[in-house]
């Protein structure tokens, strides 16, 4: 019942430049006779904000390491960015994932003891770039989280919320295709908790495309679409009118296109 990988136009949803996310068929089973993904079939287009939800043990777990290029399914396809990532080597599956896939995670990982700045930076590592550039494109994503008076503050300093924004920043640094947030309001208070989602919904709205994977039912009705799963398949993929749609300026470039890896 999620967006179908067929365009409609005789082009596949990979094809399609704007898809950041086209999953088919995708199943995924471990040893024991244990089927977390049952068949399942979604397309994220740029510039969307989504909810993954379910209850625990639903398959969005699995489902979060499958588009997150983390695992690979046991049938099915899986186009990230313009990728098939059947085709990919782990090098270069691996590429791919730093390019295009930024994390945001309940638990923070942040580097106790470094600054905020160069826990940002710490995720251009692999960009090739200097660290005098990685350094200075932290302090560009703290300020857009709105952190620009904490670049040399450490973990140990800074509050739940802050941390998160700092995690958001360092996810957000290598401007990627996708961002995925795993219960990212999970280890917040109620106050901190909405002013994360205020902030990711500010980032939609510049451009970014992200996907929240979450258990909390509010959070995924305040957002503009949410796709339901249940036991391993996904059982509703609806628009909730009550939400404002995210939209793109026209003034963010495409970032759904396939680089050379």
């Amino acid at each position: 019942m999620s967006g179908a990988a067929d365009t409609g136009d005789g082009t596949s949803a990979a094809e399609d430049g704007t898809t950041v996310v086209g999953l088919r068929g995708v199943t995924k089973e471990y040893a024991g006779g244990v089927t977390a993904l049952r068949g399942v079939d979604l397309t994220v287009r740029e510039g969307e904000l989504l909810a993954i939800v379910g209850p625990s043990g639903s398959g969005k777990s699995t489902l979060l390491h499958i588009v997150g290029t983390l695992d690979r399914p046991t049938a099915g396809t899986v186009h990230i960015a313009g990728h098939d990532v059947a085709a990919l080597n782990d090098r270069r599956l691996s590429a791919l994932r730093a390019q295009h896939v930024g994390f945001v995670f309940q638990a923070f990982h942040l580097v106790p003891g470094v600054s905020a700045r160069d826990n940002v930076a710490e995720g251009l590592l692999y960009s090739g770039l200097p660290r005098s550039v990685r350094r200075r494109k932290a302090a560009e994503a703290l300020d857009r989280v709105g952190l620009a008076d904490r670049l040399h503050h450490k973990p140990h300093q800074l509050s739940g919320g802050q941390k998160q924004r700092v995690a958001i920043a360092r996810a957000v640094v290598g401007e990627p295709a996708l961002l995925l947030a795993d219960e990212p309001t999970g280890a917040l208070d109620s106050a901190s908790g909405a002013a994360v989602m205020e902030l990711l919904r500010d980032l939609n709205r510049e451009g970014a495309t992200i996907a929240v994977i979450t258990h909390d039912t509010e959070i995924a009705g305040s957002l503009p679409r949410e796709v339901r799963i249940r036991d391993g398949e996904v059982v509703a993929d609806v628009r909730n009118p009550s939400s404002a749609p995210s939209s793109v300026p026209s003034s963010v470039p495409s970032m759904a296109a396939g680089a050379e890896l």
